[in-house]
């Protein structure tokens, strides 16, 4: 299984950078996780955006969904010009109900609600769902292949089960949005770099690469703050791919 970090920064990215967007590919399958502002373009670097197979969006905030609504006018013009058979999934949770009734579009989106404790199969992928805590209901997802397990926290705050549910991971892919000073601030809807270091210790987790980075914030307070805990921890770089095995 390869991970390409199409876009790691939120709520906004820097000049050149991009939001969330997270490029698996094994076995010829492409799936992307979140679609943010930036991501269409960055996306791009890696394979034609025609060539997805599926796209999972972990909740309908813009800075991870926004571009879903730029792609389709990509994919009407292959859908026209005969380069494209089949609409695109794209599974998210229906909520904000105004927001998931955005994203179908023509014939070229094939539109799936999905929410916690839900069970997909996409190409050589399984995927488990889990209930977050954020402003908007959201899901974190695991996924398996044969060739490793890939657990995905979206956005939200620490809760008890993220550490039952990223439980020995090839590689746990967290958002890392605050730092101490936010949480001591009691700043909500995130986790810090800290509080996701000491879940992935605590789940025992193989690799940890953190994300979701705020682009005022330094990044190496963030990594200190994680190391702490957790001292192989990783920081997730744009156009980087991270390759899983078990």
């Amino acid at each position: 299984m390869h991970l390409t970090v199409v876009g790691c920064y939120g709520p906004y990215p820097p000049a050149g950078g991009a939001c969330s967007g997270y490029l698996l590919r094994e076995e010829g399958y492409n799936l992307l996780i979140d679609c943010g502002n930036g991501v269409l373009s960055s996306l791009q670097n890696h394979i034609d955006f025609r060539e997805l197979n599926a796209v999972l969006l972990s909740h309908l905030h813009p800075d991870h969904y926004s571009d879903i609504l730029i792609m389709r006018y990509g994919l009407v013009m292959a859908r026209n010009s005969g380069r494209l058979s089949e609409p695109l999934k794209i599974y998210a949770p229906p909520e904000p109900e105004e927001d998931f009734e955005r994203l179908p579009y023509k014939d070229v989106y094939a539109v799936q609600p999905i929410g916690p404790d839900q069970a997909l199969e996409l190409g050589p992928f399984n995927v488990e769902t889990a209930a977050v805590v954020h402003a908007v209901p959201g899901v974190a997802l695991r996924v398996k292949s044969a060739s490793g397990t890939l657990v995905y926290s979206g956005d939200t705050e620490y809760f008890d089960g993220l550490e039952s549910f990223a439980r020995e991971a090839d590689l746990f892919l967290c958002e890392a949005n605050y730092q101490d000073l936010d949480i001591t601030n009691n700043l909500a809807n995130h986790i810090s770099a800290a509080q996701a270091a000491r879940a992935a210790a605590s789940a025992g987790v193989k690799r940890l690469l953190l994300t979701h980075h705020h682009p005022d914030r330094d990044r190496e307070v963030s990594r200190a703050e994680a190391e702490k805990y957790y001292p192989a921890v990783e920081m997730a770089v744009e156009g980087e791919t991270y390759l899983l095995s078990p």
